[in-house]
């Protein structure tokens, strides 16, 4: 197997080499989530054109397509080459795959179906080896599967990924990627957990809005300036004590080694509102506003200009469920975001570990809202 360390050599990330204890590990973490964000990119221009045949449900009745196994299998792989003692905990397994199996030739051999075919196809288009088999790809997601690995009491260092948080806003049609967006918003996120703490996180985010100026500094959404740049598509990376930074790649179909080598990492922060009336809230699609106990005292409005009192504050109709809250946080778009729980709802490592660094490492904090309270 090959693996093109060049590239991982040239990847830059803003924190000083002496303050980064895990460079070598945000280094390839921000090229592999380069590459996966372009894995996206494709397969969705692909289904575009090719209609929803790439597009399963599993047993939860939550979608899965080809760019999920996908970029599960190339992070997999890529990954295991560089730290193959380190082991990965991800959202899919090739369960469903394995049932896809065609009927068997005049020789009795078994064949692929066409959804793993396509799987391969941009695995293949992505991955730095291009010598790969069926085989490979399914063994690679099953590396970071449920069944794969069994965890002691004491903790361990790992990989978590979430190879497409939120795929409904994937799927939805061209908007989804070509539209500035944050309702349709989807990402990439990769954390490393050691002895049981998240100490760095990369989030690639291929149809964000970015609003950036010369100085470095986020530009308002209506700016008009010779110094205004606007693209889709961003990186965001967090490494313990260095902060959250964000970079803009506009265009994640460009030749992998040379993208986004010479955008500016820009430093992130949690918005700086310390009254409830001031604050810019956001809650997942799935929920009211209604259904909050705040609802009780606050009275929402979408006018962003216009905090009407004491009781009103605003609520952004700009979020989805996904890791987005997260990134609408620690950007500073969001000053709060508020998600119930239901009563069974079980919380996946991968929906959280990366945005909560972010969210951290920008000067914000996730936890329980009594913890606020009391």
């Amino acid at each position: 197997y090959c693996f093109n360390c060049s590239g991982i050599s040239r990847c830059n990330v803003p924190f000083p080499a002496e303050k980064t204890k895990f460079r070598r590990e945000l280094q390839a973490a921000v090229y592999v989530v380069q590459r996966a964000c372009r894995l996206c990119v494709e397969v969705k221009r692909s289904l575009l054109s090719n209609g929803d045949g790439g597009v399963v449900e599993k047993n939860d009745q939550t979608p899965v397509t080809i760019a999920d196994f996908g970029v599960q299998a190339l992070v997999s792989l890529e990954l295991g080459n560089l730290f193959p003692s380190i082991p990965l905990v991800a959202e899919e397994d090739s369960s469903y795959l394995r049932t896809t199996f065609v009927k068997p030739d005049e020789s009795g051999n078994y064949g692929y179906s066409s959804l793993m075919d396509s799987i391969l196809k941009a695995v293949t288009n992505n991955v730095s080896c291009r010598s790969l088999s069926c085989g490979d790809v399914l063994q690679a997601i099953d590396r970071g599967g449920k069944s794969a690995h069994a965890f002691g009491s004491k903790p361990a260092t790992y990989w978590v990924l979430d190879p497409i948080d939120g795929t409904r806003g994937f799927l939805k049609g061209t908007e989804s990627l070509y539209v500035l967006s944050h309702r349709l918003s989807f990402q990439v996120g990769l954390a490393l957990v050691v002895e049981g703490s998240i100490v760095l996180g990369v989030m690639g985010c291929p149809n964000w809005k970015t609003d950036f100026v010369s100085d470095g500094e986020f530009a308002p959404e209506d700016a008009e300036s010779e110094n205004f740049h606007s693209g889709l598509g961003i990186i965001v990376a967090a490494h313990t004590g260095c902060g959250t930074w964000m970079k803009r790649t506009s265009d994640f179909s460009l030749n992998i080694d040379t993208i986004g080598l010479h955008d500016c990492w820009m430093r992130c922060f949690v918005d700086k509102c310390v009254n409830v009336d001031e604050a810019k809230f956001c809650i997942p699609d799935s929920q009211s506003w209604d259904s909050l106990p705040l609802s009780a005292f606050l009275v929402p409005t979408t006018d962003n200009g216009n905090n009407g009192g004491r009781r009103q504050v605003v609520l952004l109709p700009t979020c989805c469920g996904s890791l987005c809250k997260y990134l609408m946080v620690a950007s500073g778009r969001a000053s709060v975001f508020i998600l119930r729980a239901r009563a069974q709802t079980v919380i996946k490592v991968w929906d959280h570990a990366v945005g909560m660094i972010c969210v951290h490492e920008a000067g914000g904090k996730v936890c329980h809202i009594l913890t606020l309270i009391c």
